[in-house]
């Protein structure tokens, strides 16, 4: 079984990894860090050049994942897919056996997650393992004592 992270430059994503590296020690279980790198439009040399840069900058993202997993002593995996966000996660759960699928949240409102498709909305409703949205934290509280 694995912890499948869904991590990009969005404002949720380093307190989902932080939330993901705490799931994944807790379990004992590897980190699956996904990036989805699907470039818009399908075909010519300007999709290529996009698609590629999409991926470079999605490499280098994750390489700051990996190095706080590395630092909490949990084992990583990085894949950067060509696919649109959420079935690059779908389809790295259903590879590496999850336990549950983990993204960061922007806060955005539930009815303009599902009128735009976001990857956490469409998630809920699409995949067949567990989902831990992780909210931004601008409304953190300190801990309960």
């Amino acid at each position: 079984m694995s912890v499948v992270l869904g991590y990009d430059e969005s404002p949720g994503a380093e307190r989902a990894l932080a939330v993901a590296l705490e799931v994944a020690a807790a379990f004992g279980e590897p980190l699956v860090l996904v990036h989805g790198a699907a470039a818009p439009g399908a075909a010519g040399e300007e999709y290529r050049a996009h698609r590629e840069a999409v991926r470079e900058a999605g490499r280098k993202a994750l390489a700051r994942a990996v190095a706080a997993a590395d630092e909490a002593g949990v084992p990583s995996t990085v894949e950067v897919a060509d696919e649109k966000p959420a079935q690059a996660l779908l389809d790295a759960a259903e590879r590496h056996g999850a336990r549950v699928i983990i993204v960061g949240t922007w806060g955005d409102s539930p009815i303009r997650g599902a009128l735009l498709g976001s990857t956490p909305h469409k998630l809920l409703h699409l995949s067949p393992v567990p989902v831990l949205c992780v909210p931004t934290g601008r409304h953190e509280q300190g801990p309960a004592h």
